[in-house]
């Protein structure tokens, strides 16, 4: 495979070069609510101004379908500057005079453009908005992992027009996941959870056949249960897909998934819920699984400690609650004890792993969620595709 094109091969002393970070953060009163993703930026932005590069930063910010205040970038600017220990200089604009006003200004500054997303062109990739952000550097840097999957004016756009390289983040995720799909060490054991199978299908399929096994446990478990022709009570089951899952139990590797033994059952969708544990192929009909059982976390927890390659995305249960984080606990732990070489994906795992403070035990922790599963189901990223044509031309 081609490699991508390194941050350290790029001219950036004396010059501008365009950053586009992942720094769609949570925000919470005005403020960064985590700011995971603007910490994982900062290593590329330091290291490009370590060799005398004027930085400008853009990024996009929520989902919002034009410009939006309760979406602008101006906390997270601030919180960027703050953790960075250097001068923010913030826009009013994604592009256009004013941002090149700021760009222009020199200084020690580091710019941060306005959401992308305010621009209707940028998830188009409209040529214009492309050769306008293009217009304000001399070179580009992708380092937004969780966006690379997204063929957007700038992901895909700003490439094709500037000097490109990957930035140190992006370049950690793609070695991190090419490790799990190309030539990982045995066994290589993955855990899938969150509610839903329809978003983990395609995943599922492509790595069955590549793993030792495969773990799932969360919402997404149930559908499985109801295809195998199991009781599930009230539990979450997405109608649609059991005949497709039924297919996947049925094949060939279909033995190798692993599905919950018991389950903790709730009597309804609530925190403070009344629940038990009970097996988790006969639910009640009146209970609803929202955690694995004890049994499975304990079953689960040594499977992954002795795997010598472990992906997990995915919470096992309905972790924001006290009474059902027990499963995803048990599985955070058990990644962190394991010695293999172990990658988190998908914003709950990591959130929960955060919670734990094992972040440091794992050997890598994506920023990306479904740009991961996109990379792990066999696919070639737009941005990352665009970054590559740079280094087939070198």
């Amino acid at each position: 495979m081609t490699r991508l094109p390194a941050l350290d091969g790029l001219d950036v002393a004396g010059r501008t070069v365009l950053v586009r970070a992942d720094l769609n953060v949570p925000l919470a009163d005005g403020g960064v609510a985590d700011d995971f993703r603007i910490r994982a930026s900062l290593p590329t932005i330091m290291a490009l101004r370590d060799r005398g590069a004027r930085v400008v930063v853009c990024s996009h910010l929520g989902r919002p379908k034009g410009p939006d205040p309760a979406f602008a970038m101006d906390p997270v600017a601030a919180r960027l500057g703050e953790l960075g220990g250097f001068s923010v200089v913030k826009t009013a604009t994604v592009a256009g005079p004013d941002a090149a006003r700021a760009v222009a200004a020199g200084g020690d500054e580091v710019v941060v453009l306005e959401n992308t997303r305010f621009e209707p062109g940028e998830t188009k990739n409209d040529p214009a908005l492309a050769d306008a952000l293009a217009s304000l550097a001399d070179a580009f840097v992708l380092d937004a992992f969780g966006s690379a999957h997204r063929a957007h004016a700038s992901t895909v756009g700003v490439t094709e027009r500037l000097p490109s390289a990957a930035g140190l983040l992006l370049d950690a995720e793609v070695a991190a996941l090419s490790t799990l799909l190309e030539n990982p060490a045995r066994p290589y054991v993955v855990a899938l959870g969150g509610a839903k199978v329809s978003d983990k299908l395609a995943v599922m399929r492509y790595l069955l056949p590549k793993v030792d096994l495969m773990l799932v446990g969360g919402g997404m478990c149930f559908t499985l249960l109801a295809a195998g022709g199991y009781e599930v009570g009230s539990s979450l089951v997405e109608e649609s897909m059991v005949a497709e899952v039924a297919d996947l139990l049925g094949s060939a590797d279909g033995g190798k998934i692993v599905l919950p033994e018991d389950v903790v059952a709730a009597d309804r969708f609530a925190e403070d819920a009344s629940y038990d544990v009970v097996p988790a192929f006969a639910i009640p009909d009146d209970r609803m699984g929202l955690d694995i059982g004890p049994d499975t976390t304990a079953r689960f927890g040594a499977v992954l400690e002795e795997a010598a390659s472990v992906f997990w995305n995915g919470p096992m249960g309905v972790f924001e609650w006290e009474a059902f984080r027990a499963g995803t606990t048990g599985v955070a732990e058990a990644v962190a004890r394991s010695r293999g070489f172990t990658v988190i994906g998908g914003g709950d795992s990591v959130a929960a792993i955060r919670l734990l403070g094992l972040e440091n035990d794992v050997s890598h922790v994506s920023s990306g969620g479904g740009a991961g599963l996109e990379m792990l189901e066999g696919r070639e990223l737009p941005g990352i595709a665009a970054l590559r044509k740079w280094a087939e031309d070198a």
